[in-house]
Order: structure tokens, then sequence, then C-alpha cells
């Protein structure tokens, strides 16, 4: 009993302190730099008139990539975004556009150890039911980071995406480091998709001790879904190593 109260007594002091917190250095939006407001559509990081821009992907939007479809289109519908990738995975779906507040959620987490947005991130994919049903009960697989760039960075961003898609859809989703990076590749940020594809080139491997099970469902996961050619290269190992229910899961489409 006494023990029970103890972690009440520290858990209030600790929601105590950072309500404190909050009042002495009121939270200010990533975005526009304007104040947090505790209601509405704000997030813990992004303010209310902020958060309401983000763009969520809803149907219609392509199989492949999950990059929205715009306006009426009779008949098949071609996708400028993924065409020519020719995926190894059966579809993809991503969450929101990589735009305002999402943008810079995903770029304070990258390059300035932003590891607190990961709440905000959970909130987004919490609100788009639609996405936590696509990724609910499957195996979610990481893109993983050469060990260099994992020493320097500290983090994979994947992984922590990853983990943060497992939380918010819950009912037996799970997370598993299926996968290595065994070149390590210069950035591809700048690169178009011929050239990425060269460049990924038996670039990715299974982890030691990798297993797949046939019978279950696989999830690729990225923050960014850019060309899909790194995704593309996983998802290549996968279906070598035996996974034969693959789809592919981002927080943004840029």
């Amino acid at each position: 009993m006494k023990r029970l109260l103890s972690a009440l007594t520290a858990r209030t002091l600790r929601t105590a302190g950072a309500g404190l917190a909050n009042v002495v250095f009121p939270p200010t939006c990533i975005v526009c730099s304007g104040l947090v407001e505790r209601s509405g559509l704000a997030l813990a990081h992004v303010c209310s008139d902020c958060a309401a821009t983000i763009d969520y992907v809803e149907q219609p939007h392509c199989p492949t990539c999950g990059h929205p479809f715009f306006g009426e289109m009779a008949g098949e519908r071609s996708c400028p975004h993924c065409e020519g990738l020719d995926p190894e995975f059966d579809a993809g779906k991503t969450a929101t556009l990589f735009r305002g507040p999402v943008r810079a959620l995903v770029i304070d987490l990258k390059y300035h150890r932003g590891l607190h947005v990961l709440r905000d991130i959970e909130a987004i994919i919490e609100r788009h039911a639609g996405f936590r049903s696509w990724i609910r009960g499957a195996v979610l697989v990481p893109v993983p980071l050469h060990p260099r760039k994992l020493r320097e960075r500290g983090y994979n961003q994947a992984q922590l995406v990853a983990e943060t898609f497992a939380r918010a859809a819950g009912e037996g989703t799970t997370v598993a480091t299926l996968l290595r990076r065994v070149v390590d590749t210069e950035t591809q940020t700048a690169f178009d998709r011929k050239t990425r594809i060269a460049n990924l080139k038996n670039a990715f491997a299974l982890a030691p001790g990798a297993a797949l099970n046939p019978a279950l469902s696989y999830v690729l996961v990225d923050d960014v879904f850019t060309t899909g050619s790194t995704l593309n290269r996983c998802a290549h190992v996968l279906r070598a190593g035996g996974a034969l229910n693959l789809r592919v899961a981002t927080l943004a489409h840029g």
C-alpha cells in the first residue's frame, strides 16, 4: 500500500511540475512560435491554428505510395509520385503530407534530437482511424540506419516512429528489427529515383537471426515517403526472406 501511495505521489508531483513549467515557460508552437493552448486541435508542440492545417491523407489515394488523388478523375489513375517504382510490396499508405506542422515535427525529430515530438506524432496517428486500421495487428519493420549514422544520431527515427505507430494502433501491433543496413550510402535526399536505386543496390540485408513467418502481415515503416526507392529495396530483402504479406506505412509523403 505504501509503495502504491508513493508511486501515486510521485506521479502527482511530476504532473504538477509539468503544469507549473507550462505556466512559467508556456510552450510555443514549432511552426509559428505562437503559444500552444491545451484545447481544441492543439498538440503539445503545435498550436490549434497550425494543427488545423495538417494534411491528413484519406481515400482516394495512390494504392502504392499513398499520395492523395486530388479532384475528380475518371477511369484508371496513375500516380506521378511513384511512377516507374515497380513496387515489391503489396500496397502503401501515408498518414499525412510532408507539409507545415508535420514537416516541422519530422525535421525536429530527425535532425535536432527532438524526441519530445513523438508525443505529437502519436496524437496525429490516434486521430487517423483509417491509418490505424492499416497497421493494426501487423509486425512493423522500421527502415534501418547504417551503424555509423546510428552512432552519430543516437537513435533510428524510423524505429521510434514505428514504436509510436504501434502504441497508437494497439491490439497486437508489434515492432521487429528485421533489417540491417550493410552499405553506408550517402544521403539520398538530393538524388532522383534512378540514382537512388543504383546507390541502394545491396544496401540492406536481413538482421542476424531474423526469421519471417509467411502467415504474418508485415508493414515497412519510414518517416517520409519520397521516391520509395529505400522502402522498395527493404521490401526486396523481406520478400526474399519469406514475407508474403508486405505493405508500407509512412508518417508523411513528400
